[in-house]
């Protein structure tokens, strides 16, 4: 491993060089920003995506859309944004400790001292209360589905330590989202939802296995558990399970939705997302190197992309 000392501003060593936080935000706001990774937007986005998919495919699933859609998508952007932020800012508190002894990690705010555990701790109370703000606009299922993802995301940091499988538990967390947005739209859950959670499970398998492997020289020696690590130079054939997962997961919350109203077009145009999906993945698949970190990050950032497509797709069909 290589360059991943603090620079002098306090920059987090895997941050952007030219990310916003750096350049524009208030010098005594850029600590609690870097917990909430602020500086490194690509977390909110995979946290995001699955709540535009779970709201584009519950108004596929009944032909309905409102105008409190509008007021959905946005209120999701502003709860990714801030529950993703109180999410990492606990993991940043559960793991300062190990995080102190990671290469990749030690520049985080805590390890760092930029900031203390008491401070971490007051900001995370502050995003948590926020985001329950916006929960309070939504309808009662969907406000106890939120109160209830707050379990995956309190046990997630742990996970590592107890399971070679604490993708699964991010899984859990981050895909959350499609259940929520669903939920807010339909007044309850449905069966396409849960599939469709399903598949984004097995999708943040696949991309966070990819993100693991920047560590797993510095988690074998400190006992920190991972995907990466248990699948080791096996785990080409292990994202071609999660890939497939992913699409099988995704098509069937589609037919599912789509049937019996849909028009076979509709269904179609919504069929080619996983489809679409399932080759951007492939093709991640192909530049997959697990020696490279660099390389390694740059396929993690691309799932924003990778995710865009199948909502381009439902999105399309909506009008179809």
């Amino acid at each position: 491993m290589q360059g991943n000392a603090p620079t002098p501003d306090g920059q987090v060593s895997d941050a952007p060089q030219d990310n916003w936080v750096d350049l524009y935000a208030p010098a005594w706001s850029r600590p609690y920003l870097r917990l909430s990774r602020a500086d490194r937007p690509i977390g909110t986005w995979l946290l995001l995506i699955p709540c535009w998919w779970g709201l584009a495919l519950a108004i596929f699933d009944d032909q309905t859309p409102r105008l409190f859609d509008l007021w959905i998508a946005v209120g999701c952007g502003l709860g990714a944004f801030l529950m993703r932020g109180a999410g990492c800012t606990w993991n940043d508190i559960t793991d300062r400790d190990f995080d102190g002894q990671v290469e990749r990690t030690r520049s985080r705010p805590i390890p760092s001292g930029q900031v203390s555990v008491k401070q971490a701790l007051f900001w995370m109370i502050l995003q948590a209360l926020l985001g329950l703000a916006i929960l309070l606009t939504f309808n009662r299922a969907a406000i106890a589905l939120g109160v209830l993802s707050l379990l995956p995301v309190a046990v997630y940091p742990y996970a590592k330590r107890f399971t070679w499988w604490p993708q699964v538990f991010l899984g859990l967390a981050f895909n959350w989202g499609a259940l929520l947005a669903w939920t807010a739209h339909s007044g309850s859950l449905g069966a396409p939802a849960v599939l469709l959670y399903l598949a984004g499970i097995a999708w943040t398998l696949f991309y966070d296995t990819i993100y693991a492997h920047q560590d797993t020289e510095d988690d074998a020696l400190i006992g920190v558990k991972s995907t990466a690590r248990l699948f080791g130079t096996d785990t080409a054939r292990w994202m071609k399970y999660f890939l497939v997962a992913t699409v099988s997961f995704m098509g069937l919350a589609v037919i599912e939705a789509g049937l019996p109203d849909a028009s076979l077009f509709a269904m179609l145009v919504a069929l080619a997302g996983p489809w679409a999906m399932g080759w951007h993945m492939a093709w991640q698949l192909r530049g997959l190197d697990i020696e490279d970190n660099a390389k390694l990050l740059q396929l993690f950032r691309v799932n924003r992309d990778t995710g865009f497509i199948p909502l381009i797709f439902f999105c399309a069909a909506l009008l179809a």
